[in-house]
Formats: C-alpha cells, sequence, structure tokens
C-alpha cells in the first residue's frame, strides 16, 4: 500500500484486528438482525481502550495522532463500523470541547467517559438536518441556569451517553448567531432518550431522540461564547467529517476482500470468477478505489495533525471516499451475484451500513456546497 507505517502503528492496527476479528465479529450478524448492539460487546472496545485513544495525555487520555487513530478505527470498521462509530462519537462530542470549551469541562468530560463512558453529539432535530439554524430547541436564562427545551434526532449513543453536546437557540430572532452549545450529563433531570431509529443499515449503532424538557444546567455548561454554537459545531465537524471516512475505508476494503475471496472460489463455465476479464475490471476498480481513498484519507489526518482545520479538504475527503464506496460494495454485491444479495454473506450488509455514509456528518450535496463557497473565496 501507498501509505507507509510505523512498527507502533502496526502492533496497535494488529492489536484491534485481533481482537475486532475474534471476539466481535462472532456477534455482528446477530446484533445486526436484532437492531442493537449489547452493552457487554462494546466491552471489548473499552479493553482496548478505544475511548481514550483521541483524548490528550493531559486529561488522562492516549493521545494518539489522528493518522494512528484512523489507522486503528479502519481495522475495527472492517468488522462492523457501526461498533465502531459507536466510540468515534466519543470524539465528535469531545472536539467542540477540545476546540471551543474550558479545561474544567474537558476534565469533566473525560470523569464521565473514562470509566467505560459513551458521549452524544445533539445537534439534528426533525426540521434541522442541513438547515442547522433552523433549529428549535431553545435554551432560555432564567436567573443563574439555562433552561433547555426541545427534541434532537439521528442522535448516535443517544440512549447510552453519559455525558452530551446539546445545541440550543439562545436568541431565536438573531438564526445562526443565536445558537449556543451545552455539555449536560446524561443523569440530569428533564434528558431523556426519545424514540429509537428502525434504520437500514448501520444497525449496531444507537440511534434515537433525545428529549429535553425543562432541562436546567448552570452558566458553567455553556461552550465557548454564547451565540457562537453554530461556528463551535461547525469547526468540530470538519475535523470529524474527514474522521468518518476511515470507517468507510474500512467498509470498502472489506467489500474488496469478501468479493476476491469469492471470486476465487467460485466457478462458471469451467472457470474461476476472478479470471474473466470482466470480473478482473471490476476487482481491480474496486481495489483503486479503496487504496485512493485511504491516501486521502490519510493525508487529510496528516493535515489534522499539524493543526489545520481542513473546512475544504475534509468535505473534499468525505465526498469522494463515501461516493466511492457506493461503487466499490455495489460491486461486491454484483460479484457475488445472487449471494451478494442473500443475508448469508456479509456484503448485503455491508452495502446497507454503506448508504448512511452520503448522509451523515453533512450530506455530500452539503459537501459540493461547502467544496464550492471555499473554491470561490480562494479565486477572488
Amino acid at each position: 500500500m501507498a501509505i507507509t507505517y510505523t512498527e507502533e502503528q502496526r502492533e496497535l492496527v494488529k492489536l484491534v484486528r485481533d481482537v475486532a476479528r475474534n471476539e466481535v465479529m462472532p456477534y455482528v450478524a446477530a446484533a445486526d438482525k436484532a437492531g442493537e448492539c449489547p452493552r457487554e460487546l462494546y466491552q471489548w472496545g473499552f479493553d482496548l481502550g478505544l475511548h481514550m485513544v483521541e483524548i490528550p495525555e493531559q486529561f488522562g487520555g492516549m493521545g494518539l495522532s489522528y493518522e494512528t487513530c484512523a489507522m486503528m478505527f479502519e481495522e475495527l470498521a472492517w468488522v462492523d463500523a457501526a461498533y465502531a462509530d459507536t466510540f468515534v462519537t466519543n470524539f465528535v462530542a469531545f472536539r467542540n470541547i477540545l476546540l471551543n470549551g474550558t479545561e474544567e469541562q474537558a476534565r469533566h468530560f473525560v470523569e464521565k467517559t473514562e470509566n467505560n463512558g459513551f458521549a452524544a453529539f445533539c445537534l439534528t432535530e426533525a426540521n434541522a438536518g442541513s438547515d442547522v439554524a433552523a433549529m428549535r430547541t431553545t435554551a432560555v436564562l432564567d436567573g443563574d441556569k439555562y433552561v433547555l427545551n426541545g427534541t434532537k434526532t439521528f442522535i448516535t449513543n443517544g440512549s447510552i451517553s453519559d455525558i452530551y453536546v446539546v445545541f440550543a437557540k439562545t436568541d431565536p430572532e438573531a438564526g445562526a448567531h443565536g445558537i449556543t452549545g451545552f455539555l449536560i450529563d446524561g443523569d440530569t433531570p428533564g434528558l431523556a432518550a426519545g424514540a429509537k431509529e428502525h434504520k437500514m443499515g448501520f444497525r449496531l449503532s444507537d440511534t434515537t431522540e433525545v428529549v429535553l424538557e425543562n432541562v436546567r444546567v448552570p452558566r458553567s455548561a455553556v461552550i465557548g461564547e454564547v451565540g457562537c454554537g453554530m461556528s463551535i459545531a461547525l469547526n468540530a465537524l470538519n475535523l470529524s467529517r474527514a474522521f468518518i471516512s476511515t470507517l468507510a475505508v474500512g467498509i470498502m476494503q472489506r467489500a474488496l476482500d469478501e468479493a476476491v475471496a469469492y471470486a476465487k472460489q467460485r466457478k462458471q463455465f469451467g472457470r474461476r470468477l476472478i479470471d474473466f476479464e470482466m470480473v478482473q475490471a471490476m476487482l481491480a476498480d474496486m481495489a483503486i478505489k479503496t487504496e485512493a481513498a485511504r491516501v486521502l484519507v490519510n493525508n487529510c489526518m496528516r493535515q489534522m495533525d499539524a493543526g489545520e482545520m481542513v473546512r475544504k479538504d475534509g468535505a473534499i475527503v468525505k465526498t469522494f471516499v463515501t461516493d466511492a464506496m457506493q461503487e466499490v460494495v455495489s460491486n461486491a454485491v454484483q460479484v457475488l451475484g445472487g449471494y451478494g444479495y442473500s443475508e448469508e454473506y456479509p456484503v448485503e450488509k455491508l452495502m446497507r451500513d454503506a448508504k448512511i455514509f452520503q448522509i451523515f456528518e453533512g450530506s455530500n450535496q452539503i459537501q459540493r456546497m461547502t467544496i464550492a463557497k471555499e473554491l470561490d473565496r480562494e479565486y477572488r
């Protein structure tokens, strides 16, 4: 492969690969069918310290680079991307604190998650997906506390989190400039999980509504400046949408591996499938797109490690990788033929899991708008 791994990275990747394939993988099919991941299955991830890899050492974490973390989570996503995303979402939430919060908030976040805890990032609402400024959740100052009311939708880790990063309107008349972020403990009165989403794919991920009814939090719960929540959330998402693409690469690599293995052993007309030029071309294209995606993600992780906010580059990575993934998983199903459409083989699940990547962390249509706006700015 085009990426050069350090010895430490190789060891960490192998550790994750061995645990994921030996301890987690045997339970994935049943969990996918049930539409939920047993709490005890997460223990393997916690024992590996996956919830602490990106947390800086000053707060008790491992402080690994984005590049190294991406390599590890690609391996986990090879087994199940939704399982991997359950841990990644901790960092999606934490980046808001790391970039704009106080040291006390960062330490509190870690205290709530270091002992096998999860976190949630609560931005989306039923009528405010791509149009974040249309959110209706409110936060009204009452004395020395804010009172939050509203409902968030499609929240990863919505019912299993110990701490929540929640965005609400502190000034409904100010549009995008009236949104504020809050750090809220999961056991705060009035905060509860709502309806569970029954999804086509990504079914090991806990996805629910988060309901806030007169949730009272102190002023110290405010992340950054009042009214700056929109920019805080978007800056964190710039990093997150690039990082989430590494899970897509894991799915792509799994699809390629399954397709090649099948094509080598399946015979038609007395020849292996892999000996047919049409199949060879499909497999070659899958390999090309997978490797290109991996290199693109890796380069963006290095940019993030250098302190870049990757607004345009992160959008490019997310769009290219997740669009390419659709073709790769579709071709895997095609190579396996009827078996590719059957639950007997894993590629049908890969195809179901893949679609969400073009939607979450900002739809790919929105990413193209972001890229175009940055180009307009650069070429002035």
